[in-house]
């Protein structure tokens, strides 16, 4: 027989306040629908809320702030999909006291479809990089608009990059009309200003990843092609923990990047991708599929081969689906990929830790940081050095590291 006295509670979360309401096991409205300002919110959850409760709340803006408040207070709290909550509760006559209610019902009926919770530090890389994608937008809105008065005056750039400190001059130099020149200037100066924004969340980026839980995972999305440090920080953000995911093509779901079926009685149909999951995820996918196909000889050949049969973007998108599986694989298993070629991987080590600078480990040399990893992903013993930009650079022999760090030779990757 339920347990009558315990209670369902949902929490409606908007900019301002919450709509809450309550029922018991037998769906049987306990609490009727309520407002609560955000400014006695605190005070009210530890009047009226008990330690029996189970707690439910659409993910919404507010919805971690709200979780964390409640968490400590009551038994569970869940926070439900909403686009799936929708689907089930879909009612005609939509009210916040209707929803709220229609949510509590959902929890004592154990129907929320939930979603992670991530961690703070989650939280936080999230919104870093949901940070740099709005920098990154207004940088990029200001060079189209600088790219269109060229293009409506027929003027040819100058040689060299075009946005550099050092074309102002030619900037300034261009005949135009007076509204015409003031928001070119406008336009240069939203460039100067972001510039410096950016490179100080590179920094705070770079700083990051090596820090936990990121520093581990970091270097084996590093060994991918087309995967750089923030493309590595943006997918580790997006993905969290890796074990959430079960199989690789869970991982591919929630990018979005599954593929969309029909199957009803005689009926079979296979559609485009769903889109439905985390586009930060998908969208990097794709950006790394885009380079890893312009640098890596396989993925080129696996991509023209699709392209043949299926056209160029269903052809990137599988090749980003196929890449998805690759990153499962090395953050489930910690492993080595199989393709990778140490060359490259050392470059981009080296890349690394020239972005690291001083925030390199125990004050490792770069090729000493090279090599480190190296070890780690059980590449390159025989490589020397490598070349970049026609110089020569030396990386430490194994035997180097391996006094500094003995447990690396223990290192059995597959």
């Amino acid at each position: 027989m339920p347990n009558q006295s315990k209670r369902y509670v949902a929490f409606g979360v908007h900019k301002s306040y919450v709509m809450v309401a309550a029922v018991n096991a037998a769906q049987a409205v306990v609490l009727p629908p309520r407002r609560v300002s955000f400014s006695r919110f605190e005070e009210w959850i530890s009047k009226h809320l008990t330690s029996t409760d189970e707690v439910v709340l659409e993910a919404t803006t507010n919805a971690w702030y709200v979780h964390d408040q409640l968490a400590p207070v009551v038994a569970k709290v869940v926070v439900a999909h909403p686009y799936k909550v929708k689907l089930i509760a879909a009612a005609a006559v939509k009210t916040d006291k209707i929803d709220t209610l229609s949510l509590a019902k959902l929890l004592a009926a154990k129907l929320v479809p939930a979603v992670w919770v991530p961690p703070v530090v989650v939280r936080e890389l999230r919104a870093l990089l949901s940070h740099r994608r709005r920098l990154v937008g207004q940088q990029t809105a200001a060079k189209n608009r600088l790219h269109s008065v060229l293009h409506r005056h027929n003027i040819v750039p100058t040689g060299g990059s075009l946005f550099a400190q050092n074309q102002r001059a030619w900037w300034f130099s261009l005949e135009l009309p007076p509204s015409e020149n003031l928001r070119v200037r406008q336009d240069l100066a939203t460039l100067d200003h972001l510039k410096p924004q950016l490179d100080e969340v590179q920094l705070e980026l770079v700083r990051l990843s090596t820090a936990q839980p990121w520093a581990e995972p970091v270097p084996y999305l590093l060994q991918l092609p087309g995967i750089g440090l923030i493309t590595a920080m943006t997918m580790l953000a997006a993905i969290g923990d890796i074990s959430r995911f079960a199989s690789a093509k869970k991982l591919v779901g929630y990018a979005g990047l599954g593929v969309r079926i029909h199957a009803s009685g005689q009926t079979y149909r296979v559609g485009g991708i769903t889109k439905e999951g985390r586009r930060d995820l998908r969208s990097v996918a794709v950006e790394a599929a885009w380079t890893a196909v312009r640098v890596d000889p396989y993925w080129r050949a696996q991509f023209e081969r699709l392209q043949r049969r299926i056209g160029r973007n269903k052809a990137i998108v599988a090749i980003a689906r196929k890449l998805l599986v690759v990153v499962w694989h090395v953050l489930t298993a910690a492993q080595t990929d199989r393709k990778a070629d140490a060359d490259k991987v050392a470059g981009k080590l080296m890349l690394y830790a020239w972005q690291l600078g001083q925030h390199r480990p125990d004050q490792l040399t770069p090729g000493q940081f090279i090599r480190y990893h190296l070890l780690k992903l059980g590449l390159g013993d025989d490589l020397a050095f490598i070349v970049r930009g026609g110089v020569k650079r030396l990386i430490p022999p194994p035997a180097e590291l391996l006094k500094l760090y003995p447990e690396l030779g223990s290192t059995d990757d597959s």
